[in-house]
């Protein structure tokens, strides 16, 4: 019951709930700071060691090569994804028997997956 009258006190002075509320969002923030450091991430760059449902995912890397414009950039793998043109390409894909599609005038190859 004790405790119950803290929590009122607490609620009815502003200042009390405000401090109340800071030192809360700060522990939590200091927490996730902690595990988001503490978590270390692997880099596969074999597509063959990387689980199927990772190859299109956010954390996977492709190189893209522009063949008109010899322009290169990277992109993720739900982008990637999208660029599938057909179920086929994706079934070779998924079957790991290539790395790599052609798009139209793009060619994109599987760099990483960080995980």
């Amino acid at each position: 019951m004790n405790n119950d009258k803290d929590v009122e006190k607490i609620l009815l002075n502003d200042e009390n709930y405000e401090n109340f509320i800071r030192k809360k969002t700060e522990n939590d923030f200091k927490q996730i700071l902690q595990e988001s450091q503490s978590r270390k991430k692997s880099v596969i760059t074999d597509i063959k060691n990387v689980p199927k449902d990772k190859l299109f995912c956010k954390n996977s890397t492709y190189f893209v090569i522009n063949r008109n414009s010899k322009t290169t950039s990277y992109i993720n793998g739900m982008q990637a994804e999208a660029y599938l043109a057909s179920s086929c390409e994706k079934e070779k894909f998924l079957k790991r028997i290539t790395d790599y599609f052609v798009s139209q005038n793009l060619y994109i190859k599987f760099r990483k997956y960080e995980g």
